[in-house]
């Protein structure tokens, strides 16, 4: 059984690009033996998958906060949005396509419930968190009882850089990434948030279609799938994986166009939710559930403050704000805070 494993590898070495990563190559924090039939990035991917923090993600916030309707984008869609325009691209320059899935299943786990409000709301609590960050800890320390899922370097690496500054959908906040693959999945976070998120804002009748800017649309294309279609074909077309150590790229005048875009929906999408009552109250929940489990660690679920781990209690208790869902986290402050009535 071991030649399957042996011939996955050899296939990889004579199909991919010279600048992509190969899982031979990979290392793990915690050296283990290989798996007969799958490669280490094929390892990470199918371990990202089986966890609880990635089942989570379905009832997590993207951007609209406890949506009526069926069709607004959760975490998880978002991830798989962000995990299938990373493998298109990819494959067309013979970059690691499970090395890919592996990071764009896995960038997200750390992300708090609902979305950026609360992301912000527990950073306010518990200073310096950010998301990204989270993910990694999600992987390495808390997942599988607090073994960890002892993830590959390349994709550890992945989930930490995948974060954008908000200038630009390709300008590193967390450093760049030490693989082309997590360069694709780093972009490819952006091209999908610009494009899903301007879908939903539109679903939601926060703007209407010919609200967007004429001159990003006349460049990316009318419709959701041109403009995703308009992205990716351009970042194949202008990044180079052929000479080591290669560059994932766009051209200028669709980066553009992709950056007004985004600053059109920070705009009007993004500030003025985050003006809306409803975003208070997910904050304040956030908020008055960090202060109630810091008062008092021992009221932390017991897998949030296993024994032999020196985790400070507010670290402790920003790990269990940031596992929640949205509803769970609902309902945990309706148990705590919201009156109930007497029954006799």
């Amino acid at each position: 059984m071991t030649a399957i494993r042996e011939q996955l590898e050899a296939r990889e070495l004579a199909w991919l690009a010279p600048a992509a990563s190969f899982a031979r190559d990979a290392t793990r924090p915690e050296p283990e033996p290989e798996s007969d039939v799958r490669t280490a990035f094929q390892r990470d991917r199918d371990r990202v998958l089986h966890t609880k923090s990635f089942r989570r993600l379905m009832h997590k916030t993207q951007v609209f906060i406890a949506p009526t309707g069926d069709h607004y984008r959760t975490r998880l869609t978002h991830t798989i949005e962000v995990t299938q325009i990373a493998r298109t691209i990819a494959r067309a320059l013979r970059l690691n396509e499970d090395l890919v899935e592996a990071i764009g299943l896995a960038h997200d786990l750390g992300h708090t419930p609902f979305g950026h409000a609360g992301e912000r709301a527990l950073a306010q609590s518990f200073p310096g968190f950010r998301h990204n960050e989270q993910s990694l800890r999600v992987v390495d320390a808390l997942e599988r009882d607090g073994r960890g899922l002892n993830l590959t370097e390349p994709v550890r690496d992945g989930i930490l850089r995948h974060s954008k500054a908000r200038a630009s959908i390709t300008e590193a906040a967390a450093g760049r990434p030490a693989t082309l693959e997590g360069e694709v999945v780093k972009i490819a976070d952006g091209i999908a948030y610009i494009n899903h998120d301007l879908d939903d804002a539109i679903r939601a009748g926060l703007i209407a279609p010919d609200d967007a800017p004429a001159a990003a649309l006349d460049v990316l294309g009318a419709t959701h799938a041109r403009r995703i279609d308009t992205l990716v074909v351009d970042v194949i077309a202008h990044s180079d994986a052929e000479s080591p150590p290669g560059a994932i790229r766009i051209s200028p005048p669709v980066q553009a166009a992709a950056d007004a875009l985004r600053d059109f929906l920070y705009e009007r999408v993004y500030t003025p939710l985050n003006e809306e009552a409803n975003t208070k109250r997910a904050e304040h929940i956030v908020g008055a559930l960090f202060d109630h489990f810091a008062a008092d660690p021992a009221r932390l679920p017991a897998e949030f403050r296993p024994p032999g781990r020196d985790d400070p209690p507010p670290r402790q208790v920003a790990d269990f704000i940031a596992s929640m869902t949205d509803r769970y986290a609902i309902d945990l402050y309706e148990r705590l805070f919201v009156p109930h009535h007497w029954s006799v």
